[in-house]
């Protein structure tokens, strides 16, 4: 029950964070690392890969399309980290520390909870 609850919940954060990603890429552009290239196109295709792995996350139990969006929910999460970790560099460097420490540190341990959540959230219940 509690797996099928966390992965409605996720396919949900999923889903609105993909539509975010689409029609307000900007606050994703300003975090985008410089060395990511085509820095538009890359936030608009993770907004599509967050709407894409939303909608596997909620396929019927045992379904293929519902693991592969585990696995790439969480290689995405994995992938999308070097952003996270540049938005919380940069402000920390700003002179009124932007989000703050109470902010970034969470989001942070966040991340690799997020990663594990995503592959788990599409496993099989075990069986009873």
């Amino acid at each position: 029950m509690t797996r099928s609850i966390l992965r409605w919940v996720l396919a949900a954060f999923y889903l609105l964070a993909g539509v975010i990603h689409l029609v307000r890429p900007e606050p994703f552009l300003a975090i985008t690392p410089a060395w990511v290239p085509a820095p538009y196109t890359v936030v608009v295709l993770t907004g599509v890969a967050e709407i894409l792995g939303a909608i596997g996350l909620v396929q019927p139990v045992s379904a293929p399309l519902r693991r592969a969006a585990g696995w790439g929910l969480a290689l995405y999460a994995l992938c999308v980290w070097p952003a996270n970790i540049n938005h919380f560099i940069m402000d920390m460097a700003r002179p009124d520390g932007g989000l703050g420490l109470g902010y970034h540190v969470p989001r942070m341990i966040a991340q690799p909870v997020i990663i594990w959540l995503a592959w788990w959230v599409s496993r099989d219940p075990p069986a009873a």
